[in-house]
């Protein structure tokens, strides 16, 4: 029988870890190559793993909820088709080895008794994953409370299953352990709080919100992962970068009617549709290779001036949320490849087929609002990007046209940029000029080219 490791391969350039969301296979059940074995989260993107050869699923080595770095094995293949429990006994030998390293936890875990959980003394320096810190902000757990909860993860890592357990316990202890600082502030009911200790609890237990501090008829709705960490990434944009926005409205009538003419045709020909964000995309491209310094990034006191241009694209999911794939090097592309790439993203986004690369390494970003009827927006930066713009509706409007027997009044299609940028970088006249600029390339858009 031939056994194979599955490791956790890597998702990204930037990804060094990922947390194990779901296991979409049991042991014992049969596999083929490149089937999706286990979902997989990182701090980017949900993905699927798939299996790197056919065969049965011998043994799984990682549970749900556990972060594992790439290349750490996380399951065992049998790759002849048996299923056969014989090779597994050198798995299951070690196990008694490894019991006494979870035993405590689980102990913890299961344990209600009158104290909680902690190591007896600070992990400090210990790495938490994004899903674990998570976990401890909404729960309100600080930082040095946490470097006292047990881990079971390699290296005395915190896992998911470690911190919901440490919740648990935490929650079920009696508030003499759970809050000593109150006592000495409640000294006169020391003798009453001795005579009826199954009281104290509901007295001094200030994080679980009652279900009435809630009027009128509501309705809880939990957030998802991804919502949660959509609402960190933006709090987070907000405290980092200054935002200042600068608007300006583009004459884009003749963008609108080069599309009219040839949409039909490139739909006929490529079976995809011809938009107009590849159009909005290659004159951003133009203009941050006219302002480069507008295609930073800040670290620290330092200014990362990127020579690539990676324009990212928000893409509105099925469930709300919002995703935002990059185009690399857009500036190399012409008009065709841009309309390629970004259907192909947009499709790939909305199936949930992206891979962390296809988040990673942006530089700038636009978001089309005016797909969803608005006509301008503040968007936030995408950190640890400097700028952001908006794209709104196209409206018709009329307007003064001139022409050389004077000015006329015509019928004009009008659509606002709004640029958002970080102030502490980029000031009002570069921001200004930049979108100005952008404005510009759209206007002078060339009707005579092909697609």
């Amino acid at each position: 029988m031939a056994l194979v490791e599955m490791v956790m391969p890597k998702m990204g350039e930037s990804i060094m870890e990922g947390t194990v969301l779901k296991w979409l296979k049991n042991v014992g059940d049969t596999i083929e190559q490149d089937e999706s074995v286990l979902e997989v989260a990182t701090d980017k993107v949900d993905t699927e793993v798939p299996a790197i050869q056919g065969g049965i699923l011998k043994e799984i080595l990682v549970q749900e909820g556990d972060v594992v770095a790439v290349g750490a094995p996380i399951a065992i293949i049998s790759t002849d088709g048996e299923d056969t429990t014989a090779p597994a006994a050198p798995a299951a030998a070690e196990a008694p080895a490894a019991a006494p390293q979870t035993a405590p936890a689980q102990e913890a875990a299961a344990t209600t008794g009158s104290s909680v959980a902690k190591l007896d003394q600070p992990a400090s320096g210990r790495f938490y994953s994004p899903l674990v810190l998570n976990i401890a902000r909404e729960e309100g757990i600080s930082m040095q409370e946490l470097e006292y909860v047990p881990g079971t993860g390699k290296e005395g890592r915190v896992s998911k299953k470690d911190i919901m357990a440490y919740l648990e316990s935490r929650t079920n202890a009696p508030a003499q352990a759970a809050a000593p600082q109150a006592q000495p502030q409640t000294q006169v009911q020391a003798p009453a709080a001795a005579s009826a200790p199954a009281a104290q609890p509901q007295a001094t237990a200030p994080q679980v919100k009652p279900a009435a501090s809630y009027g009128g008829n509501v309705e809880m709705i939990e957030m998802d992962r991804m919502r949660k960490m959509i609402a960190d990434r933006m709090v987070d944009s907000k405290r980092i970068s200054p935002h200042v926005t600068s608007f300006v409205e583009a004459d884009v009538t003749n963008i609108v009617n080069w599309r009219n003419k040839w949409k039909d045709v490139y739909k006929k020909r490529e079976g995809e549709n011809l938009t107009f964000t590849p159009i909005f995309i290659d004159a951003i491209a133009k203009a941050i290779k006219d302002f480069p310094m507008i295609n930073v990034s800040v670290d620290g006191g330092t200014i990362i001036r990127h020579k690539d241009i990676n324009i990212g694209m928000a893409v509105a999911l099925p469930s709300g949320n919002l995703i935002v794939p990059n185009i690399k090097n857009a500036d190399q592309l012409n008009l065709n490849g841009l309309t390629k790439k970004v259907n192909d993203l947009a499709n790939r986004g909305r199936i949930n087929k992206l891979t962390p690369d296809d988040l990673a390494g942006g530089t700038y970003t636009v978001s089309n609002v005016g797909s969803f009827g608005n006509v301008m927006g503040t968007p936030i930066i995408m950190q640890p990007q400097v700028a952001i713009m908006a794209v709104g509706a196209i409206k018709k409007k009329p307007a003064v046209i001139e022409t050389p027997e004077g000015d006329l009044i015509g019928i004009r299609h009008f659509m606002f940029l709004s640029h958002s940028y970080d102030h502490r970088v980029v000031d009002g006249s570069l921001g200004g000029m930049f979108v100005r600029r952008v404005a510009d390339y759209l206007e002078q858009f060339d009707v005579n080219q092909t697609i």
